[in-house]
């Protein structure tokens, strides 16, 4: 009897445990537990062709994880989003935003891709863009265009 007693002690107690963690994990200003995304440093360099390449960060302030599913923009009906890897361009579905944590698309790395342009922005124009995600409502952003060699990370 006192090792069923124990037993369901202690399971009561890790229950317990588990609820109150829960409950306060939403310390984090997300007690909807939602993610909470920012979107910084947005640029498009000015494209030499009719293709070119966005980026930008999404920070997530949130205690839930997202995902950015697409981009849309009045400028290409063709916008992927690309992962970088052993200097080859994927095509993927998804990006991953972890809670409290940032997806960083950057030169070199993970990117937009927008093809067949229906315009060539030139330097000093913005270009306006609508990131997608699987949880949380679309965000829009202006992407201002930088010179074709702008790369902020060499700064």
């Amino acid at each position: 009897m006192i090792r069923r007693t124990t037993t369901l002690s202690a399971a009561v107690a890790l229950a317990a445990a588990l609820a109150l963690t829960g409950c306060s994990s939403s310390s984090d200003g997300a007690a909807d537990g939602k993610p909470k995304l920012e979107v910084s440093g947005a640029f498009m360099p000015q494209p030499v062709m009719d293709m070119a390449g966005g980026f930008l960060t999404v920070k997530n302030t949130g205690g839930t994880a997202d995902k950015l599913t697409s981009v849309t923009s009045p400028i290409s009906d063709d916008i992927t989003i690309h992962e970088t890897k052993n200097q080859k361009m994927l095509e993927v579905k998804s990006f991953d935003i972890p809670a409290n944590g940032e997806l960083k698309l950057s030169r070199g790395g993970n990117h937009i891709m927008f093809m067949e342009l229906k315009q060539k922005p030139k330097q000093g124009e913005k270009v306006s863009v609508e990131l997608h995600f699987e949880k949380s409502d679309p965000i829009k952003v202006d992407l201002p265009v930088e010179s074709a060699g702008h790369n902020p990370q060499q700064h």
